[in-house]
């Protein structure tokens, strides 16, 4: 699949209104490992993994997980098609908050058949950097 910085966000392809990605998850992709640019909640940070999963951002995976919970390394199944993310709710994870719960329902397709992962993830912010802990 091409993709471009003036492609709708992979995050948002559900949604009514669709962002570049350029203004949507890029930012966050490109500049994860610097500082530079962080999400400012647990939910753009689980956009901003959900696109990076649809783009094989590995590295970007690895480095917003948490310490305590991150795997040695990841593979990811290029066969496997994501074609959707829906927030169903998010509790607490706001700009001031240290603990965020996001609900979602990613959408995906693999050898023909279509299904769905439905996850309820949480997330820690340490020195400002929001991070994946873990999921029910």
């Amino acid at each position: 699949m091409e993709f471009h910085a003036s492609s709708p966000c992979p995050c948002r392809a559900l949604d009514a209104e669709k962002p570049a990605y350029s203004r949507c998850c890029q930012p966050f992709h490109e500049h994860r490992a610097s500082g530079e640019v962080l999400p400012d909640t647990a939910e753009q940070l689980m956009r901003s993994r959900y696109s990076a999963f649809v783009l094989g951002l590995a590295g970007y995976l690895l480095l917003s997980w948490h310490e305590t919970t991150r795997p040695a390394d990841l593979q990811l199944d290029g066969e496997l098609h994501w074609e959707g993310l829906q927030i169903v709710k998010t509790r607490s994870g706001g700009a001031q908050a240290v603990r965020g719960v996001v609900e979602f329902i990613a959408h995906y397709a693999q050898d023909g058949q279509r299904g769905s992962q439905h996850e309820v993830s949480t997330f820690v912010r340490e020195n400002g950097a929001w991070f994946y802990l873990d999921a029910l």
